[in-house]
């Protein structure tokens, strides 16, 4: 007797898992495989090929105004498909990549992280000051164990970061004697994504803020107070573990985004 083959999704699941990608990375394949064959009136991926992928992101593109970050995401996941999943591979895909300009990330103050820090209790507070004070990614914060904190050189081990490249980044002096007489709470830091989410949308309502504040902004906060306070631009893109220095200069530019840190004349009067 056979055994019945996976569904595709499955194997879709499978194959990333092989290839030892992020869990976030198998979500998002996962998504964008299904909005794909849902586009497409439920066809199966292996009747259809490179002008349904086309197409897709066309719409995406011209229907939906998406970023063009989030059409690659989508290429991505689609490209993965077929040549890992299916076997079909598609060679060169026509893209109309959307024109939709980049955001530059919402800052806060120093002043207002410890406002917003000052509303968060528990866990939380604990994942937050770690976004904040080592620049970590969400799910970087939530999967760190105690055999990634370096007590001794102060430093944070990231691994399997974006990229699944390991890195260091330093550990805040200032949440060093928590760790160590709190070390349960670091095997608790494996909260859902959603509890934090909600934990620091709260404390951005109690702190009266009109800002639009996730998670991850305390993550562009650490860059840029980084920058603010003469920290070489490189030494920030290692820190992030940012591939491209490029990905890095946008805190460059929200730093000077204050009519390019020009004075303005009306305060001369």
């Amino acid at each position: 007797m056979s055994l019945k083959k996976p569904k595709l999704l499955d194997q879709v699941r499978e194959k990333v898992r092989l290839r030892n990608y992020s869990y976030r990375t198998e979500q998002s394949y996962v998504a964008w495989v299904k909005r794909f064959i849902l586009f497409h009136h439920k066809k199966h991926p292996s009747e259809m090929g490179k002008k349904e992928v086309e197409a897709f992101l066309k719409y995406l593109a011209v229907d939906k105004d998406v970023a063009a970050s989030t059409q690659n995401q989508a290429l991505s996941a689609l490209l993965f498909l077929y040549n890992e999943v299916l076997e079909q591979p598609l060679g060169y895909v026509d893209v109309m990549w959307a024109k939709k300009p980049k955001r530059l990330p919402v800052v806060l103050t120093r002043g207002e992280v410890k406002v917003v820090l000052a509303q968060m209790r528990g866990t939380p507070l604990l994942i937050s000051q770690l976004l904040y004070g080592a620049g970590l990614r969400v799910m970087e914060g939530l999967r760190l164990r105690v055999q990634d904190l370096d007590f001794g050189q102060r430093l944070i081990v990231v691994r399997d970061g974006k990229g699944q490249k390991d890195r260091t980044t330093p550990l805040p002096e200032a949440l060093v004697d928590d760790l160590q007489n709190h070390l349960e709470w670091v095997q608790s830091l494996h909260h859902h994504e959603s509890t934090v989410q909600r934990a620091v949308k709260r404390a951005v309502k109690e702190a009266k803020l009109s800002k639009r504040v996730t998670p991850h902004t305390f993550r562009h906060c650490f860059a840029t107070h980084l920058l603010e306070r003469g920290t070489d631009i490189r030494t920030i893109q290692v820190l992030l573990g940012h591939k491209s220095l490029q990905t890095t200069m946008i805190y460059t530019h929200v730093i000077n985004r204050g009519a390019m840190g020009v004075r303005s004349p009306l305060d001369d009067m």
